[in-house]
C-alpha cells in the first residue's frame, strides 16, 4: 500500500499510465483516437483540469496538466475508467485496459520542469523510433494545439456512450498556459525550440546507428494485441516530484515528510476517537470519510 499523497490546488503534474501487459491497446486508429480525446477532454471539463498537452502512445500515455482546484485524482479516475470501457467496446474485449499498478503522478515543481516534461511527452514517439517528427505521430498528440492555441472540439463517440445518457454530445477545450508559467508567447517559443532540438538529436542518433523509423503506416499496421518485443526493465523507486533544482526537490521532500508526520498523528487520534484535524491536502479520508481538514 502506497503512502498518503498530499493533493493541493494549483499544482502541475505529468500523469503517466501504461496498458495491461504493455499491450498496444491504444494503437492509433480513428476510433481509438476519438475515444481517448473525448474521454480526456470531458474529464478535464468535468473536474476543471487544464490540459497543457498529451501524447497517447500505443501502450501508454503522458499527459501534462495544471490542477487549479485539487481535483487531479478524480480526473484521472474518470478518464481512465471511461476510456477503458469505451475502448473495450471498440476492441470487443472485456479484460483490463490499464495496468493494475497506480498511474504515475509526477508533481512538476517549477516552470523548467513543466517544459522538460512537455518536450519529453511530445517527443516520445520520435525517441522510440516510430516517427521522424512529433507532428507525424498518428495518435493523439496535443502539442500542435498547445502551440497554435486552437480549441479542440470532439463529439461523443458512438462506442459505449448512450445518446440519452449524461455525457455531453460535444466537448471543447483549449490547451492553456497558466499564468504561473509566465508569458505565453515566451513559454511556447521555448517549448517549440526545445522540441525541434530534440527531433534533431534523435535524427542524428538514428543516422549514427543506421536505423530508420517505423513510420505512420507501420505504427497503424501493428496489431493492438501485440506488445513490445524488448524485455521490460525493472523499475526502481518511482519519483513523486521533478525539478532540475536540487533545493526545490529537497524542500518538496521536507514538505512531504511534514505532511506525513501530521497525517499519521491525526490518523492515530481519529482511530482512537479523539477530535482531530487532518493536514491540508489529505485526500482519501476527506473524500470517503469526511474527516475535518486544515485550511491550505
Amino acid at each position: 500500500m502506497s503512502l498518503p499523497r498530499q493533493i493541493l490546488p494549483g499544482r502541475f503534474y505529468m500523469i503517466t499510465r501504461r496498458c495491461a501487459f504493455r499491450m498496444f491497446l491504444l494503437r492509433p486508429d480513428d476510433v481509438t483516437n476519438h475515444i481517448l480525446l473525448y474521454c480526456l477532454l470531458e474529464a478535464a471539463a468535468r473536474f476543471n483540469i487544464d490540459i497543457i498537452t498529451s501524447t497517447m502512445m500505443s501502450n501508454h500515455h503522458h499527459t501534462i496538466v495544471h490542477d487549479p482546484d485539487g481535483n487531479v485524482v478524480e480526473f484521472m479516475e474518470h478518464f481512465h475508467k471511461f476510456s477503458a470501457k469505451a475502448l473495450n467496446v471498440h476492441r470487443g474485449r472485456e479484460e483490463n485496459v490499464w495496468a493494475a499498478e497506480p498511474p504515475g503522478l509526477l508533481q512538476l515543481l517549477d516552470r523548467e520542469a513543466v517544459i522538460d516534461k512537455i518536450v519529453y511527452a511530445a517527443t516520445n514517439p520520435v525517441k522510440d523510433g516510430l516517427v521522424e517528427r512529433v507532428h507525424h505521430w498518428p495518435g493523439v498528440n496535443l502539442l500542435p494545439r498547445l502551440l497554435d492555441g486552437a480549441p479542440v472540439v470532439v463529439t461523443r463517440p458512438q462506442q459505449f456512450f448512450s445518446a440519452t445518457g449524461c455525457m455531453p454530445e460535444t466537448v471543447e477545450r483549449s490547451m492553456g498556459v497558466p499564468a504561473a508559467l509566465g508569458d505565453r508567447a515566451t513559454f511556447l517559443e521555448e517549448v517549440r525550440t526545445r522540441v525541434e532540438a530534440a527531433e534533431r538529436t534523435f535524427a542524428a542518433q538514428r543516422r549514427a546507428a543506421g536505423r530508420c523509423v517505423l513510420g505512420r503506416k507501420g505504427v497503424k499496421a501493428q496489431s493492438w494485441r501485440g506488445a513490445p518485443r524488448t524485455e521490460e526493465t525493472p523499475r526502481g523507486t518511482i519519483p513523486r516530484v521533478a525539478s532540475r533544482n536540487r533545493w526545490l526537490r529537497i524542500e518538496a521532500a521536507q514538505r512531504d515528510r511534514a505532511f506525513l508526520d501530521a497525517y499519521f498523528v491525526a490518523r492515530d487520534g481519529w482511530l482512537e476517537g479523539r477530535p482531530v484535524t487532518f493536514p491540508a491536502g489529505t485526500y482519501w479520508l476527506r473524500r470517503f470519510a469526511a474527516v475535518p481538514i486544515a485550511a491550505a
